[in-house]
This record gives structure tokens, sequence and C-alpha cells, in this order.
């Protein structure tokens, strides 16, 4: 069950204070390695903190040190609250309603520079999680658990096969974001140590390495626990490394990418879930008939406003006399995004992802941070299977857990590596898993394609299935639609009818306090 995350994460709040200082964050320790790594049952907890981190900012509900962003600023500008704002503000799929209050207009039109703040924090949150896995796993090689029992030895390599995948994740996310980067194992010193500077080919092959190197020790998904990772999540994200190949080091990978989105299929373990919405609800823990890798949040055990508080209460109006907060679960609306008009249109009416609120919105944005325009999301709630509101979000946040990885994105996955020449999986086979997620969208009734030969299809289905799921910035990257006038989009750019933008912008920048920390770093056109 999703809550076993937040029990032991409640044990490892014994162990880790965070240090948010330069690059080379490194997690001070209150209690001593030597105390903590005596005990095994300790490696457990300290592994909840490295899932907890992906979701929460620190282990209390009022302010401490850690619930401050990485500019010393108060907020719950987390993780996941960073990753949605980079990969969604600045795309076709959001339309951000508190531009400076919420220092999203740079994000929004394309023009941050290295002194952006959601760039800062992402940088520094993505960098401080890997110093937690590093930490981890100084602690957990062979030579440092020998005193341990052969099970508590197995056990020990279970988790730090997980901790592996975790920091695997997270170097994708800052190669994928970022590029060019820092890179530090836990082979390297602590303190003063200044880190290298790593170019993409680098990191995507230590990622490469590393998720083949852990299979053997991650568990199946029968064997794994709710909120963990399992050999699924790393050939999931082995998929989407190889699928975005060519932007990262200018060679495609479709053929593995295609291979690995099988090898989730072969575990014979994965479904779609009938219901399309029930993949966003209260209940959705629930799911992992189609969820591979999900980051769990409860209200109960943990409290966050970023994550998927930040994404249910925002698409509530807290203006509109028609949009009511206890429809979605939620106490009180926030009013901080709604669709472009380019989103909704992609949809045909029947098709059953459509889930936007329409009452008294346009779709087309004259004016961006004007509520009235642009339709609101409806596809996230906090009400459970039964339709009762999961929990108090102005006191804890949401219940809905964020599902990162899951089977539709991987059938979609197979069926554009196998368009674009993939073909270690034949292209019948990708079909029939691409018409799965279409027949799912329409019903009994739906008329199934009959190739997979428009490639740009893909781009419009996955927005579809995917939208506000933290892909979109990638996937338009991938089409060269991003930055370019291949697509234009209301708002892209910053005027109303959109503007193609430097190709700089396919990669966000070092922030400048990390280029004057570390020499070895540096920013290609910013």
């Amino acid at each position: 069950m999703k809550k076993l995350l937040y029990i032991f994460l409640c044990a490892s709040t014994l162990l880790f204070t965070a240090c948010l200082d330069d690059l080379n964050q490194y997690p001070h320790v209150e209690s001593t390695a030597e105390d903590v790594y005596t005990d095994p049952a300790n490696y457990k907890a300290v592994l909840g903190k490295l899932y907890a981190a992906l979701i929460i900012q620190g282990q209390q509900k009022d302010s401490n040190d850690e619930s401050k962003d990485f500019n010393g600023n108060s907020g719950d500008e987390s993780y996941m609250r960073s990753f949605f704002n980079l990969q969604e503000c600045g795309t076709d799929e959001v339309a951000s309603t508190w531009l400076e209050g919420d220092n999203v207009g740079n994000l929004t039109f394309l023009s941050w520079d290295a002194n952006d703040p959601w760039v800062s924090d992402m940088y520094y949150r993505i960098f401080y999680n890997i110093a937690l896995c590093n930490e981890f796993l100084r602690h957990a090689k062979d030579e440092e658990i020998t005193g341990f029992t052969e099970s508590e030895q197995a056990g020990i390599r279970n988790y730090r096969a997980e901790a592996r995948f975790i920091r695997a994740l997270c170097y994708y996310h800052a190669m994928d974001l970022f590029r060019n980067i820092p890179f530090v194992t836990e082979n390297d010193p602590v303190g003063t140590y200044i880190p290298p500077r790593y170019e993409a080919k680098q990191i995507f092959e230590f990622i490469e390495t590393e998720l083949k190197e852990i299979d053997s020790d991650l568990l199946t998904p029968a064997e794994c626990e709710y909120g963990r990772a399992s050999k699924a999540a790393a050939y999931t994200l082995l998929a989407r490394l190889y699928l975005n190949a060519e932007v990262y080091i200018n060679t495609d990978h479709y053929a593995d990418c295609a291979t690995y989105c099988q090898k989730v299929i072969d575990l014979n373990y994965f479904e779609l879930e009938p219901d399309y919405y029930k993949l966003f609800n209260a209940d959705n823990h629930k799911r992992t008939n189609e969820i591979i890798f999900a980051l769990p949040v409860d209200a109960t055990y943990t409290v966050t406003w970023g994550a998927t508080t930040y994404i249910v209460c925002g698409a509530v109006s807290n203006t509109s006399d028609d949009q009511k907060p206890e429809n979605y679960g939620v106490t009180d609306g926030w009013g901080m995004f709604r669709a472009r008009g380019e989103l909704p249109a992609k949809f045909e009416t029947n098709d059953q992802r459509r889930m936007f609120f329409e009452q008294g919105q346009t779709q087309y944005l004259d004016v961006i941070d004007d509520q009235s325009n642009g339709f609101f999301v409806e596809k996230w709630t906090n009400l459970t299977d039964d339709g009762q509101q999961a929990s108090n979000t102005a006191d804890g946040g949401v219940n809905t857990d964020f599902p990162l990885f899951r089977l539709a994105d991987v059938y979609l996955m197979l069926g554009e590596a196998v368009a674009r020449g993939g073909s270690s999986v034949s292209a019948a086979k990708a079909l029939e898993y691409v018409n799965l997620v279409q027949e799912r969208a329409f019903g009994a009734g739906y008329t199934p394609l009959s190739s997979l030969n428009n490639v740009d299809f893909f781009l419009e289905e996955r927005a579809r299935e995917l939208y506000w799921e933290c892909t979109r910035r990638t996937d338009l990257i991938r089409f060269n639609k991003f930055t370019t006038a291949n697509y234009i989009w209301q708002w892209k750019g910053g005027t109303k009818d959109g503007m193609a933008v430097d190709s700089k912008y396919n990669m966000y920048p070092i922030p400048a306090t990390d280029l004057t920390a570390n020499p070895n770093l540096y920013n290609e056109n910013y």
C-alpha cells in the first residue's frame, strides 16, 4: 500500500537533515553513519528518504530549513512542482495565471535565463537528491555489509539497486533539462570536491550502464511493494532514454527503445486500466495493473502543496461560480493554470480522455493570465472511486499519487520507436498495442489504426493520452517543435499569436550561482 513509504520515511527523520549548500550538496548526518548503518533496518528507512525526496521537501509540516526553496524563499518548490513547471509551463498544454506572483512568466514565454528561480530550484533539487543517493550507496557497498546475515545482505542489495535507479532517474532528468552537467557518484570524495562537467553522451552512457547493471538486483513487479522501483521501472526509463537518444547524443536508439518496451510487456504483469480517469484520482494507488512506477502522495503521512496538490488544486478556479471545488475533492481552488486552446483542439468529442471544464471559459487565450481564458483541466482529482473527497486539501494536500511511468506510455513509445525504424519489434505487434490505447479512449466502436506510417500521430496522441504528466516539453523537442516555427501555439515566445524562439531554449541553463561555485561548468548560448 502507498503508506508504506511514509512509514519508513518517518523512521528516517532521525537520520538526516538537509544542507542546502553548494552544488556538492551533502546531507549533514545528525546520527553518525557508524550508528545508522550498524542496523540493517535503517537501510530501508534511509531508502524511504530517497523516494520521498522526489515528492516532498522536508519532514515537518511547518517551517524548517527544508521548507524553503534553494533560493532561500518560503514555499513548496519541491522536486515534482519544479519538474511540472519546467516540463509543462512553456508548452501548448498549460496557461499559467500568476505569471509574476509564481515567477513562471519566463518559463511560460520561453525567455528564461541563468537566474530563473524555478530553473535554479529544479537544478539544486536534482543534485540534492543525487547527493542523498550517493551517501546511501557509500554505505551499501559489499564490504560495508559483510557483518550482516545473508538475508539482510540480499535485502540491502535490493535497496542499493533501487537507490541506483533513483539516482539514474535524477541524472536522466538533469540531462534532459540541462544536458551537460556536473557528475558525482559515491566513489568521489565529499566536502570540497568540485565535480567535473560531463557532456550528455557521458551521462547517457552512465544511465544506460547503471540501469542494465541493476537488473538482477531489482524485484519483479509481482514482488515489489507499491511505490518502489521494480525491473519494469528500469526498463521504462531505459525506453525513454533510448526514445530521445537522437536529441541527447545525435544517435538513434529506436530499436533499443522498442526492445525495452517489449521487455516491460513480456513481464506479463501489466494491462491497461479500463477507466482512464481512475489513473488520476485519489485511489490511483490501486491501479497497479497499469501504473508501473508512481510517486506516492498521502495527506496523512506527508504534507505537500507541490506535486499533485499543485496540479489538482491548481486546475480549479478561485473566481468562478460555476466550477465547484468539491466536484474535484478539494477544499478550495487555486486558479493556478488552465489549458492553452491548442490542447482541447486535439481531441475528438467522443474521446473519453477529453476532460475539460468549459462553462464560462473561452477555449483560446486573448489574455494568458485571465482565468476565464482557457479550459480548466479535470483529469486530476482528489476523489476516491466512490466520489468522496479523500483528504482536507487545505490542511494536508491531496491523496492522489503521481504516475511517473504507466503502460499506455510504454505502448506509445513502442509504436513511435517502430514507426521511426526500430525493427526489434514487428510493426504488426506495435500497432496492436497502440490500438489498445485507442480502444480505451473511444470504446468498442473505435476505428483502429491501420498502420504506423504517420510518425506525427504520436506527438498528437501523446498529448491526448499524457497531458499534464510532465512529458510534453521532451516530446516537443524530440519532434523539433518546441522552439521552432514548425509548430506555433498561442503565447509561445510571449506573443498572442505565438512565434519561434532561439533554439537555446531546448535546454535550461546551469544556474549562475553554480557557475560561480564550480569553475568546470559553463553554459552554451546563455
